[in-house]
């Protein structure tokens, strides 16, 4: 099915992750359900929330998997199997911890960058010519490279105000890779959000 898409955002089930920053990218998607009033359905096939939109004669679908981010990659497989959506026609959006909160960036394929849920979509996949798109969430000050605590925390009230302005932008970006292109989306998009930017 030549017109059909996907967006997967990669992060944890349950209450206690849902505002963690390692959740950015079931941020993003639940932030595109929102835009396009796309409602949410629980697969058990898949073990996923699902949620279908039409966008310009394009189906999209929007995926979260349930099956915790280090092992992503099955769901994103069956989903993408059974909705014949190539790695081409497909985005996954992840938190990032080597870009500084308030930092987008899409690539339109790569390895993991040492991120468990992406290295789990492209096991699964055999594939890394899928978009990719990474939310800044920056690390701790002192700079370890153990940063489970870090990654599985909330934001600050300060931080939060800019990783809503990172969404805003982020969920724009999809949009645009969607209708343009990966080109334009990374050419108009990629970058520092202002923290002062009015969205």
């Amino acid at each position: 099915m030549e017109n059909v898409h996907l967006i997967v955002g990669l992060g944890n089930p349950g209450e206690e992750y849902a505002r963690t920053r390692h959740n950015a990218g079931f941020r993003v998607v639940e932030a595109l359900a929102g835009r396009w009033r796309a409602g949410w359905t629980f697969e058990k096939k898949f073990d996923a929330r699902m949620a279908k939109a039409e966008r310009d004669g394009k189906r999209v679908w929007l995926c979260e998997p349930l099956s915790f981010m280090n092992a992503s990659g099955g769901v994103v497989r069956a989903v993408s199997d059974y909705y014949q959506a190539e790695p081409a026609r497909m985005l996954v959006a992840v938190d990032d911890a080597d870009l500084p909160l308030g930092e987008l960036r899409l690539r339109g394929q790569g390895g993991s960058g040492g991120h468990h849920g992406l290295e789990s979509v492209i096991q699964h996949l055999g594939s890394r010519e899928f978009a990719r798109q990474r939310l800044g969430i920056g690390r701790t000050l002192d700079g370890r490279r153990e940063i489970t605590g870090h990654v599985l925390g909330q934001f600050s009230r300060a931080e939060t105000d800019l990783f809503e302005k990172v969404l805003a932008r982020a969920a724009d970006q999809a949009e645009c890779w969607l209708d343009h292109g990966l080109a334009k989306a990374m050419n108009e998009f990629n970058g520092v959000v202002d923290s002062g930017e009015e969205k």
